[in-house]
């Protein structure tokens, strides 16, 4: 049995486009930008922000409530149901340490039936910690088949340790293959 390693944020999830309509165009009444037009992870330049006011608000978005309330990708959560007994399945997210156990709390919530390990390494913001690459931590765990993914370096890093990886589409990565089809390349 094969062991799926999922990313939470915009995988499982819609965060990126939870955080703007819900979060960020509010307090920006002024915003026009579209979901589709965040053709950068992390966006400040296409918001005329900040980085740290790109991260704050989202953080502030993590630990509002409003990040608990969202509901899970109904594509990604339809092939649980029919598949999700076919695989293990583990989190390998990166989240600021103090938004780890909302993250963990979502996951569990909403795909708790089948996922049963909740990993992370902490954003690469977080002064003074020891940073670690989703891959080193796929290397160290040893047990990872797949990753599924929608950050481009972190799907060619997996690959280059033997982990398939699985990059889903989103504005700010090349991928063509949305999670329909993605999610057909797992089993």
């Amino acid at each position: 049995m094969i062991t799926i390693a999922w990313d939470v944020d915009d995988v499982l999830n819609d965060v990126m486009r939870c955080w703007l309509e819900q979060k960020w165009k509010p307090e920006h009444p002024g915003c026009t930008v579209a979901f589709e037009q965040i053709t950068q992870n992390t966006p400040e330049r296409i918001l005329k922000s900040t980085k740290e006011e790109y991260l704050t608000s989202l953080d502030d978005f993590r630990l509002s409530g409003l990040y608990a309330e969202m509901k899970p990708d109904p594509v990604v959560l339809e092939w649980f149901k029919k598949n999700g007994h076919k695989a293990r399945h583990i989190v390998l997210t990166a989240v600021p340490t103090k938004a780890a156990q909302i993250s963990a709390a979502w996951v569990m919530k909403n795909f708790g039936r089948w996922i049963r390990s909740f990993n992370f390494v902490p954003s690469p913001r977080e002064a003074g910690e020891v940073l670690i690459s989703k891959a080193q931590y796929l290397k160290w765990f040893g047990k990872a088949d797949v990753l599924i993914e929608d950050n481009e370096q972190n799907v060619y890093e997996a690959e280059k340790i033997g982990v398939k990886g699985i990059l889903v589409s989103k504005p700010w990565n090349k991928s063509r293959i949305g999670i329909k089809e993605a999610l057909t390349q797992i089993l």
